[in-house]
């Protein structure tokens, strides 16, 4: 039987870009990371081809690499990235050429969903919405194994729809796309570490909220409520639409554990059924889910 080859995967964040080398069977064989060349795009198409270098010698191996944004249907350029460095670029035949090896490309958040439906936290779930809780906030959907993109390109684009359920306090947030009071805007990171601020006037990261709130810091337990109130609200909507068999959270502030016991528990208020069979669950492969899902676009 002949062996099934290694996978090459890359994931271009912001702040870092991250390879890895998975075997046969999903393991990763190697890993590295180096910073990302900030607002140089030249210079990230070589941290890439560096990055490939040092994971493999094989010069015929394919890599799959997820990015913010996303490629337009209208022409094969970025669009959509808070890397605005990578937006109008033609990152795919850029890196094919400048890699010497066939690419694929997928929005970062397809690439989470993809990994926890291959072999994570939605593995046997037929309809899976995987959720990316960080600095953004992404989803990708997908359905019996595959990955579901649309015609558009913007499947799971669900961090840029109008926040469902907010407060009087603080309304009008600007997103960087130019909208306002994206649910990303209040359910990312950003978001709660910026309705903590409102009330607090200190600003602190998610986790750090969590953990005053566990200390019994009533603020924090006030923040953390209608936090996890505008969460089931937001993801109610996908729910209404899609209904998933499993939701999978990652990203910082999916760490929160009391999310997992709360949100779960509001969502009956906003789903239109007598029943909410959809699963909320953590990434079982965490801060790996987005480089293993690239190196998963190639068979």
């Amino acid at each position: 039987m002949k062996q099934k080859p290694n996978r090459l995967g890359i994931d271009l964040g912001g702040t870092k870009i991250e390879g890895v080398l998975l075997d046969s069977t999903g393991d990763i064989k190697r890993r590295e990371r180096l910073p990302t060349p900030q607002e140089d795009y030249p210079g990230i198409l070589d941290a890439i081809s560096t990055l490939i270098d040092t994971l493999t010698n094989d010069k015929q191996l394919p890599v799959g690499i997820g990015t913010p944004g996303s490629i337009s249907p209208l022409l094969p350029v970025m669009r959509n990235s808070n890397s605005t460095c990578l937006n109008g670029k033609y990152l795919r035949n850029d890196l094919e050429q400048h890699l010497g090896r066939a690419v694929r490309l997928a929005n970062d958040a397809d690439c989470f969903a993809l990994s926890e439906a291959s072999d994570g936290a939605g593995l046997d779930s037929p309809v899976v919405f995987g959720v990316i809780l960080g600095t953004g906030v992404g989803g990708g959907i997908v359905v019996d194994g595959k990955l579901v993109q649309g015609p558009s390109g913007i499947s799971g684009e669900w961090g840029h729809n109008p926040m469902p359920e907010m407060t009087d306090l603080n309304r009008g947030r600007e997103c960087f796309c130019g909208r306002l009071d994206c649910i990303e805007t209040w359910i990312s990171g950003p978001g709660l570490a910026k309705t903590y601020a409102t009330y607090s006037r200190k600003t602190l990261s998610a986790l750090e909220i969590s953990a005053l709130d566990a200390s019994g810091e009533a603020t924090a337990g006030q923040v953390l409520d209608e936090y996890f109130e505008q969460l089931a609200a937001a993801l109610a909507g996908v729910i209404n639409i899609l209904d998933p068999d499993t939701i999978v959270l990652g990203g910082g502030v999916s760490n929160i554990e009391k999310l997992y016991e709360e949100v779960p528990l509001k969502l009956g208020k906003y789903v239109f059924s007598d029943h909410v069979g959809t699963r909320i669950k953590k990434a079982q492969h965490g801060d790996s889910s987005g480089v293993r899902g690239a190196a998963w676009l190639w068979p």
